[in-house]
């Protein structure tokens, strides 16, 4: 059932809008490249890897925020303005890192973790916005591609960006080249969003008639306040922050755990990195297809499971072992893309497609916080006991939780 929405200039072929939309998510999807940064800025601030890891902490809380604040402005604003301020302010906000930041932590937090983490959070949420709007026949086909560019970001800008640390001497010259790449890229890309024409159909199908579709769809729709009435909100709201943050407890310190955990030297944790994305990519591209056959909710108790054994596994039989370690990993970051991919999809199922922007944003401020979960958990580890195992415990405890609640989970009916 098609939503009437805003017709828009630019491109007509739904692909060219899904091309921009990966593109964006590309540039976008760099900040899972943190774990380059890492270490170098821990050597430059001489700071512990708390210390350091809180400007990726505090850019996740903003994004969350900031997703949300994003699902308003889409209410009012064309996808192509919000999609090109997020580019602009996540390109900047890198930019300021590398000449305001100095020796200075807390101007790191405040240009890479703010000013970058709201710009991330506007930008992330247009196309996811936009693109399922061009596939009403294909939803978890337009989610995936709506959010797989992000999961992939890093293939690109993980060796790009050790290769700029090493030429220009440190990352905050790194981080000075980088931030305008991010704005020309992503705001570039924002700029061919678009809403679909008023009754346009996907191609070889035939466009709806007589009947008012933005009338019916508004009919069987929830709006935002009242989604938060129901129990549901709040259970979507646990699963996708479980699922966010154990993934996040990988990203965070990829690197260092590669290295201490899995055994592996300086170039396999480098190349754990990319790993890591390609697993995102592949998760947020399987599990949404997958959650059309088998529904969004058993989706994601089916990934809280594997990520449980993962992560009970991963200091049992990935110690020492970077081949065992990596498979673990992959399993963890394909569910973790996934989640991201395949909760849009259960926003739309349980609460229909009128106002499913605004309440699939206030979902997402879940990965905000997740990011001080279990990545805190796996850092205040690392830093007390010299050792990740009890936060990898800790962490299959939280899988298994979030697997009773997705088991419970159910739509909500139909609204008042």
């Amino acid at each position: 059932m098609r939503v009437r929405v805003p017709v828009g200039s630019g491109p007509s072929n739904r692909w060219w809008v899904a091309a921009a939309a990966v593109t964006m998510q590309t540039g976008l999807g760099s900040f899972y490249a943190w774990s380059v940064f890492r270490q170098p800025l821990s050597e430059h601030y001489d700071a512990s890897v708390t210390g350091v890891n809180v400007a990726f902490f505090v850019a996740s809380l903003v994004f969350g925020g900031a997703s949300f604040g994003s699902g308003l402005l889409m209410r009012r604003l064309d996808p192509r303005v919000v999609g090109v301020a997020g580019g602009l302010l996540y390109g900047l906000g890198i930019f300021l890192a590398g000449f305001v930041a100095g020796e200075s932590l807390p101007m790191l937090y405040l240009t890479y973790g703010l000013i970058a983490g709201v710009g991330l959070g506007l930008g992330y949420v247009a196309p996811v916005v936009v693109l399922p709007r061009w596939f009403p026949d294909r939803p978890g086909l337009a989610y995936g591609l709506a959010v797989c560019g992000f999961g992939a970001g890093p293939t690109i800008s993980a060796p790009l960006a050790a290769a700029l640390i090493s030429f220009t001497g440190g990352p905050l010259p790194a981080f000075a080249v980088l931030g305008p790449t991010y704005a020309v890229l992503v705001g570039g890309a924002a700029l061919l969003l678009k809403n679909p024409p008023v009754n346009d159909a996907p191609e070889g199908q035939t466009p709806p008639r007589p009947k008012d579709p933005k009338a019916a769809a508004e009919r069987a729709s929830w709006n935002f306040r009242g989604a938060l009435g129901t129990w549901q909100w709040y259970a979507i709201w646990v699963i996708f922050f479980l699922n966010a943050t154990a993934g996040l407890a990988i990203y965070s310190d990829a690197g260092a755990l590669a290295s201490s955990l899995g055994g592996g030297g300086a170039t396999l944790a480098s190349a754990f990195v990319v790993l890591m994305a390609v697993a995102d990519t592949t998760g947020r591209l399987l599990w949404p297809t997958l959650s059309d056959g088998i529904g969004r909710s058993n989706a994601f108790l089916a990934m809280f499971l594997l990520q449980a054994a993962a992560f009970l596994l991963l200091p049992i039989l990935g110690t020492g072992s970077f081949a065992v370690f990596s498979i673990l990993s992959f399993v963890v970051l394909t569910c973790y893309g996934g989640g991201y991919a395949t909760i849009g999809a259960l926003v739309g199922s349980y609460y229909g497609t009128a106002d499913v922007g605004t309440i699939y944003a206030s979902i997402v401020t879940a990965s905000g916080v997740a990011g001080f979960g279990a990545p805190v958990l796996l850092a205040l580890s690392a830093d007390a006991t010299g050792s990740y195992t009890p936060a990898l415990y800790a962490t299959a405890g939280l899988m298994l939780l979030g697997a009773v609640i997705a088991r419970a989970a159910r739509p909500p009916g139909s609204p008042r």
